[in-house]
């Protein structure tokens, strides 16, 4: 299940940085704890995307200047996501680096048909590797075009699924299909641009921070539709609850909206 929820910006030209995800992984885990559901204060089988709107770009970060701001989150449980709508929308304002953003609406995004060959654009980073503290081993770049990719993402998508108690460990042994594949012309025309597809971000764990690498390109995905969905719902590779793997079907509906937001320099 996925859904957009929609916030009014109090203070238009307000700012937060580039990578905000560890923000809102804060925000979430925040209202997570407000509520009186205990069974949800570890659960982490969701995702999110960073923020969106019309923006500038400074030296700063991303300030925002719509009166409204979107936030796409999503979990394969309906009953999580209405438990955290029942505190977002209690609160009667919501502090996002500076941006203050009071919870207006959300709605549910138009349904995508899902089978066994997808592509994927990557609304937020991939990352593969955990990252430990005070290792420099979460940071390692790894070929998109290399088996060591998939397999890792594999590995720990079939790990994920398991502890989601959704599927039966007979059952999983039956997704051994997974290959993803980048797109090459894309990455052909990033490197001759001089521009990264791989970078390092950070994040939060117990207040302590880590650096991963997080990778964003377009690419297609073999995969089993059980999988595929529930990539599609939950994100692809580590610290999805952080706001990190969350993909989008090329060609969707819900693709032009985000891309066509203004985006300018300054």
């Amino acid at each position: 299940m996925r859904i957009r929820i929609v916030f009014s910006l109090k203070n238009r030209g307000a700012y937060v940085p580039f990578h905000h995800q560890f923000l809102l992984a804060q925000t979430v885990k925040g209202l997570v704890m407000l509520g009186n559901k205990s069974e949800y204060f570890g659960f982490n089988q969701y995702n999110f995307s960073g923020l969106k709107g019309q923006i500038k770009i400074s030296r700063k970060g991303l300030h925002f200047y719509s009166s409204r701001v979107t936030l796409v989150f999503s979990s394969s449980s309906k009953e999580f996501i209405e438990y955290f709508l029942s505190v977002l929308f209690a609160q009667k304002e919501i502090l996002i680096g500076n941006l203050q953003l009071v919870p207006e609406s959300h709605e549910n995004e138009e349904s995508v048909a899902i089978g066994e060959t997808v592509k994927f654009l990557c609304i937020s980073p991939i990352v593969l590797i955990q990252a430990s503290f005070n290792d420099e081993h979460g940071k390692r770049f790894i070929s998109p075009e290399g088996d060591e990719f998939s397999d890792l993402l594999y590995d720990n998508t079939m790990a994920r699924m398991e502890a989601s108690g959704r599927y039966p460990a007979d059952k999983l042994t039956d997704f051994y299909k997974f290959q993803l594949v980048a797109d090459r012309n894309y990455l052909n025309k990033i490197q001759t641009t001089h521009k990264k597809f791989a970078r390092i971000y950070p994040l939060y764990d117990a207040d302590i921070k880590y650096e991963v690498r997080g990778y964003t390109f377009p690419f297609t995905l073999y995969a089993p539709q059980p999988v595929q969905q529930f990539i599609y719902e939950n994100g692809l590779g580590h610290f999805s609850h952080k706001g990190f793997g969350m993909l989008d079907v090329a060609n969707a509906s819900s693709v032009p909206k985000e891309e066509s937001m203004e985006m300018v320099h300054v």
